[in-house]
């Protein structure tokens, strides 16, 4: 986990290493609960726009399975890549429900209700590892750690944008790409043989 400090705030901006998401992802959270991490953390979607995702959004396209966000900030659309796992559960859920594909997916209909799901969970990952950086962690951390896996896959900077939603680059790179995942130093740590 890499932590900074806000320009403006007390607390800290989070970006999670790629087993610190598995940490999160791994608890015993429920269906609605996971999802709504898992479109967070796996898709970079800000908290508003996981509450609008209803199972139709899910849509095979040429550049692969994509989740359609029709109301993103600025009520802007785009589109951005869905893991085929994630995309599975969402039509399972779909299939048991008696509700129409565009039924919202989850049952909350506040981002206060988000932000208590992974406060919770953040706090019994500090409870357990004894990392008081899980103190910090907020909803909008898991689309910074979304953008940054991917930077750290070496994902073209404009793509991540289009499909954060990024009207330019500078945003991005300012907010969103700040810092390096564990897993990037990590590798340009190995080439220095002292440390």
């Amino acid at each position: 986990m890499n932590l900074r400090e806000h320009d403006n705030r007390d607390d800290m901006k989070v970006w999670l290493s790629q087993t610190d998401v598995r940490k999160l992802l791994d608890r015993d959270l429920g269906t609605q609960k996971r999802l709504a991490i898992e479109l967070g953390v796996r898709c970079g979607l800000r908290s508003h726009e996981v509450l609008d995702v209803a199972p139709e959004h899910v849509v095979e396209t040429d550049a692969g399975t994509m989740l359609r966000i029709w109301h993103g900030k600025g009520d802007q659309f785009r589109e951005t890549p869905i893991p085929r796992d994630l995309a599975t559960r969402i039509q399972t859920v779909a299939d048991v429900r008696d509700e129409p594909a565009s039924s919202s997916l989850l049952d909350v209909t506040s981002t206060r209700s988000l932000r208590r799901w992974i406060c919770s969970a953040s706090d019994e990952l500090r409870s357990e590892t004894g990392d008081d950086g899980w103190q910090f962690l907020a909803f909008h951390d898991l689309r910074r750690t979304w953008a940054t896996a991917l930077s750290d896959q070496d994902v073209d900077p404009l793509i991540v944008c289009d499909w954060g939603g990024w009207n330019d680059l500078e945003t991005f790179l300012d907010h969103y790409q700040g810092a390096f995942s564990p897993e990037a130093q990590r590798r340009e740590r190995e080439k220095v043989e002292w440390l």
